[in-house]
């Protein structure tokens, strides 16, 4: 569906030597070698360079809400919305302080079409359609999506991409998918999303087994998306693979992040090569998703919030990682004497 080219493997002695040529004790700084040897493969150099990152947020409504999956009414992914456009909400925060440009994607808010400064307008429907009873979108509208996040993600024109998300209800969409795309079980997928208490945790356990019982139990990623997806997460999966195809790294964020490149990388395998992990989130489900992408984040801050905020913190991270291999010494020109 998505065409994204091969990373090269040409260059992954070379990295892999002058990595270890580096004035520390070989694998001395751990998950930042693997990060640096990521971003020069993907460079095709062994002097990466990582200096802009954009972040796309991408907002849309879920008709699941209607059934009170989530401990917040549907109102407030507009009123976020808005809250983003101001520059008020914690993703803002830190892009502001990593300088991080952002920007804002209806891609299906719920309500009349949103005007504002700043915004831009791709949405496909006024959120889904309640995937307990029905296909949250059509196939049109879940290509639609898809294009449409390829050519967003083809554009972003940064050395990284990342990408957020702001949708009442997606928790439940991104268990569905992960549920139906790997076939583990609801019970290791289903979280508290946006706080709820054990009563309402229990009740959208049932709903959602309920909601799984309407389809097969495993479905491919373009199906399992059309079915229990959202328009802002197939979007993001779209902007995913169209990022990789224009040559920049692609930060990944938590659990709704993980599972749009979950399914993205189904359907295009290439991408995995390019999908940097950047935390490890509190809810329920994130360590299946990343276990079937066999990742390994860069953070565990005991994040669940979204927004694309895991992303933005790691930023600082890979990118000293990139610089790490680019700038740091080596044994040789330093004069500095090597393990004996």
């Amino acid at each position: 569906m998505f065409h994204v080219p091969p990373v090269s493997r040409e260059f992954d002695a070379a990295i892999r030597r002058a990595i270890d040529a580096k004035t520390k004790p070989l694998g001395a700084l751990g998950a930042l070698e693997t990060a640096a040897a990521q971003v020069a493969r993907i460079q095709g150099t062994l002097t990466p360079t990582l200096r802009r990152c954009r972040l796309t947020l991408f907002a849309a409504d879920h008709g699941i809400s209607k059934e009170g999956v989530s401990a917040y009414p549907q109102a407030v992914t507009r009123q976020m919305v808005a809250n983003f456009l101001d520059g008020g909400a914690a993703a803002n925060v830190f892009a502001r302080t990593n300088g991080v440009e952002l920007q804002v994607v209806d891609a299906g808010v719920a309500g009349e079409p949103m005007e504002a400064p700043g915004l831009i307008s791709k949405r496909i429907a006024a959120g889904t359609r309640n995937f307990v009873v029905e296909p949250a979108m059509t196939a049109e509208q879940c290509e639609t999506a898809l294009s449409t996040g390829d050519t967003l993600g083809a554009g972003v024109a940064a050395d990284v991409a990342a990408f957020g998300e702001m949708g009442i209800g997606n928790t439940s969409s991104a268990t569905m998918v992960a549920h139906k795309i790997t076939g583990r079980g609801l019970d290791s997928l289903v979280g508290r999303g946006a706080g709820l208490d054990d009563a309402g945790l229990a009740r959208k356990r049932e709903i959602l087994q309920g909601a799984a019982r309407r389809t097969p139990e495993r479905l491919d990623a373009p199906d399992a998306l059309r079915e229990y997806g959202g328009f802002e997460m197939v979007m993001m999966a779209g902007a995913m693979a169209g990022a990789a195809r224009a040559g920049a790294v692609v930060l990944v964020d938590g659990f709704i992040a993980g599972v749009a490149a979950l399914a993205a990388a189904q359907m295009a395998p290439a991408l995995r090569d390019y999908l940097v992990f950047a935390h490890r989130s509190a809810e329920h489900g994130h360590g299946v998703v990343l276990a079937a992408l066999d990742a390994r984040p860069l953070l565990d801050l005991e994040l669940r919030l979204g927004e694309g905020t895991g992303a933005l913190l790691a930023w600082p991270v890979l990118r000293c990682a990139a610089a790490m291999l680019s700038e740091m010494a080596s044994f040789e020109s330093a004069g500095v004497s090597g393990p004996v």
